[in-house]
């Protein structure tokens, strides 16, 4: 994909397509399940940043700050809103389905906790990207299909 991507002939709108089409799918390949924390987040926000970078032809050593590669490609950070928007949809639709998927989510399960700090759970990262609110709010909204659509567009436009 490199000789699209980095070809001055081709248009950037028709690039950024192709980035789009071909390759964001292939990076985002199971991120349903995954558990975003801000270290891995960073991560892909600088993956996003490489590839424009490398589409529009601007070097290592230039100083260009982020925002100004992204007023230049005339586009937003989506890689992460596209993933979360993805584990919710996801999320959605295992919590209507109250079978062996809605426990591990949920994570009740019998026994001890492990000793130490508790890993993130997918259910936290989705709680602070969907806005203030507990985690019992959520699975209430969950079953209401509508008012979860709408939760998830609400928050995909804020982009937080």
């Amino acid at each position: 994909m490199k000789t699209i991507l980095t070809n001055k002939h081709i248009s950037i709108e028709t690039r950024k397509r192709a980035l789009q089409c071909y390759l964001e799918p292939v990076l985002m390949y199971g991120c349903e399940a995954w558990t975003i924390s801000k270290q891995i987040q960073n991560k892909l926000e600088a993956t996003e940043m490489w590839f424009l970078r490398r589409m529009l032809w601007i070097p290592c050593t230039a100083k260009k700050t982020n925002e100004r590669v992204l007023n230049e490609a005339n586009k937003r950070r989506s890689l992460v809103r596209i993933i979360r928007k993805r584990q919710a949809t996801f999320l959605g639709h295992v919590m209507r389905r109250i079978k062996l998927e809605h426990l591990v989510t949920t994570g009740k399960f019998e026994g001890k906790r492990s000793r130490g700090r508790q890993k993130e759970k997918i259910m936290d990262g989705l709680a602070t990207w969907l806005g203030p609110g507990k985690v019992s709010d959520i699975l209430v909204a969950v079953i209401d299909r509508d008012l979860w659509r709408d939760m998830i567009a609400n928050a995909y436009k804020e982009g937080t």
